[in-house]
């Protein structure tokens, strides 16, 4: 694993403070968790989607940056398919096409009971190296 990329993700200062943990990463796959707290809650005390949606999108950071060329999110589609139950959520990033420039993923979100909480794909760009 480049070295650059496993600093460039820990340096994700945002991930970090809402307490998001890297588990596995390599190229084209990442799993992310991280623990519900009520600072995650919104008004109506469900997890807040930006929450759930930002959770996804580390996974497909680490996923897509993996292989050591800069990849940013330029396009994410997200169905939010269920209440989270349970003090856990993990997004697991899938590559599932690529070429030289662009790549596509698909973003699983689960909580502790392994029910699928939402569902994002997402296109990357790949910078010039």
């Amino acid at each position: 694993m480049d070295e650059k990329v496993v600093k460039m993700m820990k340096n994700d200062r945002f991930a970090a403070y809402v307490g998001m943990e890297l588990r596995e990463m390599r190229p084209g796959y990442a799993l992310v968790d991280m623990d519900i707290e009520d600072k995650h809650l919104n008004g109506v005390d469900m997890i807040q989607g930006g929450v759930i949606f930002t959770l996804a999108d580390f996974a497909f950071a680490a996923a897509a940056n993996a292989g050591g060329q800069v990849t940013v999110g330029i396009q994410v589609n997200v169905s939010y398919l269920r209440n989270s139950r349970g003090k856990k959520l993990k997004a697991e990033a899938k590559e599932l096409s690529a070429s030289q420039r662009i790549v596509n993923y698909q973003l699983d979100v689960f909580n502790e009971y392994n029910e699928h909480i939402a569902l994002l794909t997402a296109v990357g760009y790949r910078r010039n190296p």
